[in-house]
């Protein structure tokens, strides 16, 4: 069995809505967010999603 889909990482401006356990980038404002968002979508090779204005999730497809 492979893992096909998964979450590299959690880029939020608001750690406690994020559970324990994955990778979170903390961001002081949502203009830094979405900076990082941006670069972790590149260098991790996944794709970025928002789920709320808060909460960003990198996932591998």
């Amino acid at each position: 069995m492979t893992l096909e889909k998964y979450i590299l990482a959690v880029v939020t401006t608001k750690p406690e809505k994020v559970p324990v356990g994955a990778h979170v980038f903390h961001c002081s404002n949502k203009e830094e967010m979405d900076d990082f968002a941006a670069n972790l979508e590149a260098i991790l090779d996944g794709i970025a999603h928002a789920l709320t204005e808060d909460i960003y999730i990198i996932v591998k497809h």
